[in-house]
C-alpha cells in the first residue's frame, strides 16, 4: 500500500510503500511522547525505505540520529534506525492517506508512560507490555491475516 504523508506547513512531502499499514501500536516512551504524540504516545507505521520518495528534504531535521522533523513547522515525519536499515517507520499521524482502523491496540513502553495518561484495561483488544512487545510490526500484521501486498 502506497502511504502519502506530508509536515503541517507542505515543506515536506513523502510516499513510501508499506506492507503494514495498519495503526496499532501505541508508544509512551519519552522520545515518542514529547515529540510526536498528543495523547501521550506516538503510532508508527513500517515501510520499505528504497520506496521512501521525498520533497523538501532541505527542511528537514535529525533528532537523536534518526527521528526525521521538519526544521520549519517540527512536524514529527518517520523514524530511521540503523539496526533495521531497510525499514523506515513514519508516524501515523504524518500520513494524509486514508489508514485502515486497527482491529486491536497494543501499549508499549509503558514503564515511560506520563503520570496523566489514562490507559485502557489490558484485554484481548489492548496488550500491555512495560518494555517492547513480543511481536515485530511485521509478525502483528500477519498473525491477524493484514499484511497488504
Amino acid at each position: 500500500m502506497k502511504l502519502e504523508g506530508s509536515c503541517h506547513c507542505g515543506a515536506v512531502r513523502f510516499s513510501v510503500i508499506s506492507h503494514t499499514p495498519y495503526p496499532y501500536m501505541r508508544c509512551y516512551c519519552s522520545i515518542c511522547r514529547k515529540t510526536g504524540g498528543g495523547g501521550g504516545y506516538a503510532i508508527n507505521l513500517m515501510g520499505d525505505v528504497g520506496s521512501l520518495e521525498v520533497t523538501g528534504r532541505d527542511h528537514i531535521s535529525v533528532y537523536v540520529g534518526r527521528r526525521h522533523f521538519c526544521a520549519r513547522c517540527g512536524s514529527a515525519l518517520w523514524v530511521w534506525d540503523e539496526r533495521w536499515p531497510e525499514l523506515v517507520h513514519p508516524f501515523a499521524s504524518a500520513i494524509d492517506t486514508d489508514l485502515p482502523a486497527a482491529p486491536d491496540q497494543t501499549h508499549i513502553m509503558l514503564n515511560y508512560r506520563a503520570s496523566w495518561v489514562k490507559l485502557p484495561p489490558p484485554d484481548a483488544s489492548n496488550a500491555h507490555f512495560e518494555e517492547y512487545p513480543d511481536a515485530s510490526i511485521e509478525e502483528w500484521h500477519r498473525k491477524r491475516d493484514l499484511w497488504v501486498d
